[in-house]
């Protein structure tokens, strides 16, 4: 299930993402991005409609996907 990001609490949406983002361990090149950046490319990404945060009944875990 597509969990819309506007719908969570402020708090909560920064701390999902800050879990995706240490979670994937993503190579940025020569230039290292701090955590604040990383955040808030992840939530650019959330607003233009290039990731989406999903639900999983299943496993009862919420999911940050890039969408190519």
């Amino acid at each position: 299930m597509i969990i819309p990001w506007q719908d969570l609490d402020p708090q909560t949406l920064n701390n999902l993402i800050e879990y995706f983002v240490l979670r994937e361990g993503t190579d940025y090149g020569l230039q290292e991005k701090s955590l604040q950046e990383k955040v808030d490319d992840v939530k650019l990404q959330l607003a233009n409609g290039t990731a989406t945060i999903f639900w999983s009944e299943l496993h009862e875990t919420m999911d940050i996907k890039l969408i190519k």
